[in-house]
């Protein structure tokens, strides 16, 4: 309750946010500081590759229990990064700059503004990257207490950034390019110091273990693959979006993913505490008990999504108006294919942690990797022909249930994952559980006319019906014993 109670509190902010900072900026300019932050993005890819292989090594390491060779790890992981910063900013500065200054839409007279955002975006890139081998310790040693600190601490900054801009009587875009740096900078720095303070391995030594190198970018020149699909699915596809239709859609297709990644905080925090665990089991050999996370994992972490989502989708016209007063063009439906995207990806995020825990990613990648890749040159070739940007989102759901199928096979080899089993009881069950859930607040929504008694019938509906549907589908025989009790636990609470 306490974590819902602090979850919220944050949405109320990000909402609050958003819509200044649409507000101040404008359309043009919200769309400007969406893309190009994604372009610095793309030349993520390399580095994304390697985190996910920090942290799948320091973890396993937590499982064996040799504190040496995790030291080793993690000293030979800083020498890698420190490294590819190097290579990354230089990239940025050169190939980077060039294709702002001559593929991208951009307004001439907002040029120089949209710089200021892409330098100042390198910068905290950077220092993220520098900070991997800390954050990967940090979640590899389950400290989620240190991530929802910040969480909130990241909330209330933004908040007095998009008010220092608002007042602000110069260029806004430049101001809020420069002053975002501040809270990424105490937050990275905090890490280093808990790090360094709390978990022993994180001491730094000039050692480079060959061995330990190899694997690492063994590990990470597969993943990366996989990276590269991710990210230009995301961050490629946007700035394909801009070069044909400008950065007024960027803007929208922002909102969408803003809202998305509001509701996904929710399950962030469960997927966080999740992962580390699954890899654990894998590394001491419990099969068994792997595979029990996977499958309640994959269930919660839907759910949790999926009982926000339910009345957003419904109900996202109204919420957008009274959100940000000017709703741009392509919101709306951005939205609504967002968040069903999101729906359909979530069923894979425990999957993904499986077969990375086993270190054995090249077929994968191949196969698994390859396929999310289509998911540009289709987006591209669907826009070329003249379809609707919201068209690249369709895309990427029809894809996302292809890779789905193809990990489970992966997985039935690597972890003997009964996949036929997930398919019934997971898959089968999300979708029932959704379907059902919807029904009453679809009816409602529909037969009622006055918006704001539509509005309070729908959510109000989607609680109860999404709630009502959980316990007696969704969750089996066990689950349902442990709600009664921590019910009528909270009750006694109550009655003293």
């Amino acid at each position: 309750m306490l974590l819902y109670i602090r979850m919220g509190v944050m949405m109320i902010i990000s909402f609050f946010t958003a819509r200044i900072t649409l507000e101040a900026l404008g359309v043009v300019d919200y769309g400007i500081n969406n893309v190009v932050g994604g372009l610095v993005s793309m030349f993520s890819l390399i580095s994304s590759s390697l985190s996910s292989s920090v942290s799948r090594f320091i973890t396993f390491g937590l499982g064996k229990g040799d504190k040496k060779e995790l030291n080793t790890i993690f000293s030979t992981s800083v020498n890698i990064h420190i490294i590819l910063a190097v290579i990354v900013v230089i990239a940025i500065e050169t190939i980077g700059i060039w294709f702002l200054n001559n593929k991208m839409v951009i307004p001439a007279d907002r040029l120089t503004a949209a710089h200021w955002v892409l330098q100042c975006s390198t910068f905290m890139f950077a220092l993220g990257l520098l900070s991997t081998p800390y954050n990967a310790a940090i979640i590899a040693h389950e400290r989620m207490d240190v991530y929802a600190y910040f969480t909130l601490f990241d909330a209330f900054s933004r908040l007095a950034i998009v008010f220092s801009i608002k007042y602000y009587g110069g260029d806004k875009l430049i101001l809020l390019a420069i002053i975002s740096l501040i809270p990424s900078l105490i937050k990275q720095f905090y890490y280093w110091y808990f790090s360094k303070r709390n978990f022993e391995e994180c001491t730094y030594h000039a050692v480079w273990d060959k061995k330990i190198f190899k694997e690492m970018f063994g590990f990470a020149g597969w993943n990366f693959i996989g990276c590269t699909a991710g990210l230009t699915k995301d961050q490629g596809v946007n700035i394909v979006i801009n070069m044909f239709t400008g950065p007024a859609v960027n803007a929208a297709r922002g909102i969408a993913m803003q809202i998305n990644g509001i509701i996904g905080q929710f399950i962030g925090n469960f997927m966080v505490a999740i992962n580390p665990q699954i890899t654990k089991e894998f590394a001491a050999g419990n099969y068994e008990r792997m595979h029990h996370l996977i499958f309640k994992g994959t269930r919660f972490s839907y759910y949790l999504f999926m009982f926000l989502s339910i009345p957003i989708f419904l109900e996202i016209e109204t919420i957008l108006y009274i959100w940000l007063g000017q709703v741009p063009e392509h919101t709306v439906l951005f939205t609504r294919l967002v968040l069903v995207l999101s729906l359909a990806e979530i069923i894979s995020n425990a999957l993904i942690t499986a077969q990375n825990a086993t270190g054995k990613i090249r077929n994968y990648q191949i196969v698994v990797g390859g396929t999310l890749l289509m998911n540009f040159p289709v987006s591209y070739i669907l826009l070329r022909m003249g379809c609707i940007p919201e068209t690249t989102i369709i895309v990427a759901i029809i894809i996302s249930q292809i890779c789905l199928y193809e990990r489970l096979l992966f997985l039935r080899k690597t972890v003997l994952l009964p996949s036929m089993k997930f398919l019934f009881k997971v898959y089968l069950n999300v979708i029932n559980v959704t379907i059902l859930s919807a029904i009453i607040p679809a009816l409602l929504y529909m037969s009622i006319e006055n918006e704001i008694c539509r509005f309070f019938s729908v959510c109000i509906s989607s609680v109860i019906s999404s709630g009502v549907i959980i316990y007696l589908i969704g969750l089996d025989k066990n689950e349902r014993n442990i709600v009664v009790q921590q019910v009528r636990k909270i009750s006694k609470r109550f009655k003293k």
